[in-house]
């Protein structure tokens, strides 16, 4: 059974889909990770995002592993552990542009399918409902008012020693949400039998029940 959580940048996706998947005694998989894996290596080599041919060897040669510890997700690229790396700045500026690229998430979509297809999966992300797993059992989009989206974004990076202003961040979201969006291939997009959550006022609990009662409800019923 596949639970697909899909949604703009800091609406709650990955909280959320960790405690769903606790809930659930489902494996949790942070696809967001995967791409901010490839991105940080992207950065580390300077390679052009024109540049297919080494985009082509990036991703052979890349092994990324996604391990639970302690309930805490750690992120291991080519053995080392990036659970920090990848959630700063400077790869999530750069993020999107290189999520757009069809070789990268044509790549990502295979092993996230390989990984889910003999478990049950709470998979987040922007494409999970519509392109991943579109027949996926269940599937959730959230959203949320962009400043609170910003407010939330500018905890996590105090969190890792980073400072912006919540007017940086907002200008960041919007711009974010239009590549995300815009883009040709995979796009950000509501899938049209998703149920949408307004995470705006509520808080992690309140939306991690909504939708662990939806299934639980659903599976019941059936």
């Amino acid at each position: 059974m596949i639970v697909a959580i899909d949604g703009p940048a800091a609406t709650g996706k990955s909280t959320s889909a960790k405690l769903v998947a606790q809930k659930l005694s489902f494996t949790y998989l942070d696809t967001g990770a995967m791409y901010r894996c490839v991105t940080l290596a992207v950065l580390r080599d300077q390679i052009s995002l024109d540049d297919e041919r080494a985009f082509e060897q990036l991703l052979k040669s890349m092994n990324i592993q996604l391990d639970k510890t302690d309930d805490r997700l750690v992120v291991h690229l080519n053995g080392e552990d990036v659970s920090t790396e990848i959630r700063k700045a400077k790869v999530t500026s750069q993020v999107s542009a290189v999520s757009a690229l069809p070789q990268v998430r044509s790549a990502l979509v295979d092993f996230q399918r390989n990984i889910a297809k003999d478990q049950n999966c709470v998979m987040e992300g922007r494409d999970i409902g519509t392109v991943v797993f579109p027949n996926a059992e269940f599937k959730f989009f959230l959203i949320a008012d962009d400043k609170i989206r910003a407010e939330r974004r500018q905890l996590d990076l105090l969190a890792i020693g980073e400072k912006k202003s919540i007017d940086e961040l907002v200008e960041e979201i919007r711009q974010r949400d239009a590549l995300d969006s815009g883009r040709s291939h995979s796009p950000l997009r509501k899938a049209d039998d998703a149920i949408e959550v307004d995470t705006s006022k509520m808080t992690i609990n309140e939306q991690v029940d909504f939708m662990v009662n939806k299934v639980k409800t659903l599976t019941i019923g059936n």
